[in-house]
């Protein structure tokens, strides 16, 4: 467990949801998933992120339990999978969900992406009887383009509150911010730091000597400063602090400039059922 504490109160929040948070893909073995949830909430990260397709929602649960905070402070958001979308199978499953948690209700439940079951008018009747039972606080969409969040807000009762999609400096998504900003819809960043690759990158390498920090703060701060909120993984205490301490680092404006001018473009997520605009 961790001895190092960073403060909570450094988090800025974006609607009420703290802009840095702990992701949880491929965090697989159940002990180090749990170990990795309580050292991130001891260390001071106030938001976690799991799904129901990465099978570890019970060991997440058991790291909120673990932690020496109140479950409370916790933002938590889960994501119902592509073969559960039926709105039966929404409501059995995110009952499910909340079982594995150990918890009444989540902060934050995405539709995982707009595939296989996804059907506006029969999934998203089930997010809003869940918002209505009180089993979610906001309800979000992930892996989203511009069209299916307007298609699902024709059916949603409750404002949408979220598209999380693969955003970091080598896909900065400016389209989908610009949408964003419109629309009043937070944009959430999964593989922010584009699963490694971001670490090659001259430009951000030179951003982080330049500032003494590391390559990964540099490209979290970036996000910040777009009003992106990220959820990097991780699982090692090293560098779950690593990553919070980013938010110490200001970048100026030709930090974000340079970064702005980078031209190479890597997503890293592009499965056989992504939307076809990608």
């Amino acid at each position: 467990m961790s001895s190092q504490r960073l403060d909570p109160d450094s988090v800025p929040h974006a609607s009420g949801m703290p802009m840095l948070g702990l992701g949880t893909w491929q965090n697989e073995d159940p002990e180090q998933c749990a170990d990795s949830v309580a050292t991130a909430l001891e260390m001071g990260y106030r938001h976690i992120d799991t799904a129901q397709a990465y099978e570890n929602e019970e060991a997440v649960g058991q790291g909120i339990a673990q932690a020496d905070v109140d479950s409370d402070d916790v933002f938590l958001a889960t994501k119902v999978w592509i073969s559960n979308l039926s709105h039966d199978d929404v409501l059995e499953t995110t009952e499910e969900s909340l079982e594995k948690l150990g918890v009444d209700y989540v902060d934050l439940l995405y539709v995982h992406w707009p595939a296989r079951e996804y059907d506006p008018a029969d999934t998203i009747p089930a997010f809003n009887q869940l918002y209505d039972e009180g089993k979610i606080e906001h309800f979000g969409v992930s892996n989203f383009e511009p069209e299916h969040v307007e298609q699902a807000r024709e059916h949603a009762d409750m404002p949408i509150f979220a598209n999380q999609v693969e955003c970091h400096p080598l896909l900065p998504q400016e389209d989908l911010r610009e949408f964003a900003a419109e629309t009043d819809l937070e944009l959430v960043a999964y593989s922010p730091l584009a699963r490694g690759h971001v670490f090659e990158n001259d430009t951000i390498a030179d951003v982080a000597d330049k500032h003494d920090v590391s390559a990964a703060q540099v490209s979290l701060a970036w996000l910040r400063e777009k009003g992106v909120t990220a959820i990097p993984k991780a699982t090692g205490e090293d560098h779950i602090a690593d990553n919070f301490e980013s938010l110490a680092l200001e970048l100026d404006d030709e930090d974000v400039a340079a970064i702005d001018a980078i031209d190479e473009v890597d997503r890293r997520v592009h499965p056989d059922f992504a939307p076809d605009a990608w």
